[in-house]
């Protein structure tokens, strides 16, 4: 829908816009002023005079109403980048101009509070944003104590980030204080009927478990640029709702019962055997840590992977303490159980029992390390204790 207000003879047009975000409607208004051009060469310069522009114009109320549903709705900021970027999606599309795009996504994080920054290269338009969080995979800079990542990287596959001059735009910003972080507590609800089913099955016990779960493509969308995090990140990305109640009410009925030890052992049988395995860099070329969710959802998988999908399950069904294992080439958990189990692990006060969610060439049972990595030396990379542990 359009309409038309008039400042002084002068039409400007306001246009309705609305997409679809998750299992929401977002209406915005936009109207023609805040349609800032940018035909220009990619220079320090035109960047400059596209923030000077968007600058005098009344963007006070698409911002409020974008913060204002962060807030209502709880997003976690790579969320809330997802919900700017379709939203700058709707005003200048990507396909049609990708550097205003880019100034429009910079833009809009800086007037939400982030400390974001620019640089220009050749042909190269870099957007950073400051975050404090360990991650391995994505280009940053060090601007005081502040760690500065760049955002939109992946957009230049090519790129050479030691080699490739880089061009600071300087223009003088008030102080903003919020960081961005990429920890991911929650995952957005979306569309029940968006869902599909996907049948698991796996052997335990001379018997053949298989059953439906509902998976979404657009978790795969949403962690589709989503760094290497650090462990405890990652190892804590949640279930969606609907994901969630398709999976953990049936375990959980599969393993009333059992005993804590035979229960875990279920799940380490189900995270090793329900999938196929294939390295990173067969899969996408690059390391690369999928969500359980992307476990869930993908035929394929590795041991960072399945790691966190059996962390997850353990967790939400027995709530034990656990830590993970990280060797020169394979990460595994270990778990601390109320009995014995095999030689235990003591850390911090406390006996824990590998359990191999990964296939080996040997069928290894619960407290059973693979003998290759007997005497390789490894690091405790993540401890989970549930609230209440007093260790």
């Amino acid at each position: 829908m359009v309409s038309f207000i008039c400042f002084s003879n002068r039409p400007v047009y306001a246009q309705n816009i609305a997409f679809q975000f998750y299992d929401e409607t977002f209406n915005i208004k936009i109207d023609s002023a805040l349609n800032i051009p940018f035909n220009d060469s990619l220079t320090q310069e035109s960047v400059i005079k596209f923030y000077q522009a968007a600058s005098k114009q009344d963007f006070e109320p698409i911002i409020n109403k974008l913060i204002s549903y962060k807030n209502k709705e709880k997003l976690n900021d790579w969320f809330y980048y997802q919900l700017v970027r379709k939203t700058v999606q709707q005003i200048s599309p990507k396909e049609v101009n990708y550097e205003r795009y880019t100034l429009y996504k910079w833009f809009f994080l800086l007037k939400s509070g982030y400390d974001t920054r620019l640089a220009v290269g050749k042909n190269q338009l870099l957007f950073y944003v400051w975050s404090d969080d360990d991650i391995s995979d994505i280009p940053f800079y060090k601007d005081g104590k502040k760690q500065l990542v760049c955002l939109n990287f992946h957009d230049y596959p090519n790129a050479d980030y030691q080699k490739d001059k880089l061009y600071p735009v300087a223009i003088e910003l008030l102080e903003n204080n919020v960081m961005f972080s990429y920890k991911v507590t929650q995952i957005p609800d979306f569309k029940t009927e968006d869902y599909q089913d996907k049948t698991l099955q796996f052997d335990y016990k001379q018997r053949n478990y298989h059953f439906n779960i509902k998976l979404n493509n657009e978790v795969q969308t949403l962690f589709k640029n989503y760094p290497v995090v650090d462990f405890e990140s990652y190892f804590n990305i949640p279930l969606s709702r609907e994901t969630y109640q398709s999976i953990i009410p049936y375990l959980k009925r599969n393993l009333k019962g059992l005993s804590q030890r035979k229960g875990v052992d279920y799940l380490m049988r189900f995270t090793r055997n329900a999938f196929l395995y294939e390295s990173d860099q067969e899969n996408f070329g690059k390391e690369k840590r999928l969500s359980p969710e992307q476990t869930l959802f993908n035929n394929y998988s590795d041991c960072d992977d399945r790691a966190a999908l059996f962390f997850y399950l353990v967790k939400e069904i027995y709530n034990l303490p656990m830590i993970a294992l990280l060797y020169p080439t394979h990460i595994t958990m270990a778990v601390n159980f109320d009995k014995a189990i095999g030689n235990p692990i003591f850390y911090k006060g406390q006996n824990y029992y590998v359990c191999e969610p990964t296939p080996q060439k040997k069928d290894l049972k619960l407290g059973q390390q693979n003998p290759l990595l007997s005497k390789v030396e490894y690091q405790v990379v993540y401890q989970y204790l549930p609230i209440g542990n007093k260790n």
